[in-house]
């Protein structure tokens, strides 16, 4: 029995999707504690970061259900989602290296004058201790009173 047949193969996934489970878990409960604690305050990014955890934490059950049982159905789907999650990535990566600074900066502005609530304006003036995106208070802006005396651009 040498490194070639199933029983490698098998002990080589099993282990992988170990630590694939403890990642999620300690993914999951990083999150769940930072929003406990109030250090994000943005529900949005906690509930994508515990959905990551989650479908890591499915995707790692199915891949040691399959290797553990030898299921070849379930070995198969295990390695669909791994071929679609690294072709999300790729083209994720490359949209991120497309990106320039202008057009990053054409997202931001669209983001914060027709899709950004309030709320959200007024948390990101209070935490970059700035007043509007660009110095420009414009009346759809919300009041930059609660930002504190040095204001600068967003």
């Amino acid at each position: 029995m040498g490194c070639g047949d199933f029983h490698c193969s098998r002990n080589a996934l099993i282990a992988l999707n170990t630590l694939y489970i403890l990642v999620s878990i300690i993914l999951i409960s990083v999150a769940a504690t930072a929003k406990y604690a109030a250090v994000v305050t943005s529900t949005s990014v906690i509930g994508g970061i515990i959905a990551c955890g989650v479908f890591l934490l499915i995707v790692a059950l199915i891949g040691l259900v399959g290797a553990v049982k030898h299921h070849q159905v379930l070995l198969f789907f295990y390695m669909v989602i791994l071929v679609l999650l690294f072709l999300i990535e790729m083209f994720v990566s490359i949209a991120c290296l497309v990106y320039s600074e202008s057009k990053r900066e054409d997202v931001i502005t669209y983001g914060w004058e027709h899709q950004a609530s309030n709320i959200t304006k007024n948390e990101v003036q209070i935490q970059y201790n700035c007043c509007s995106l660009n110095g420009t208070n414009s009346p759809s802006d919300p009041s930059c009173s609660e930002v504190s005396s040095n204001i600068e651009h967003c």
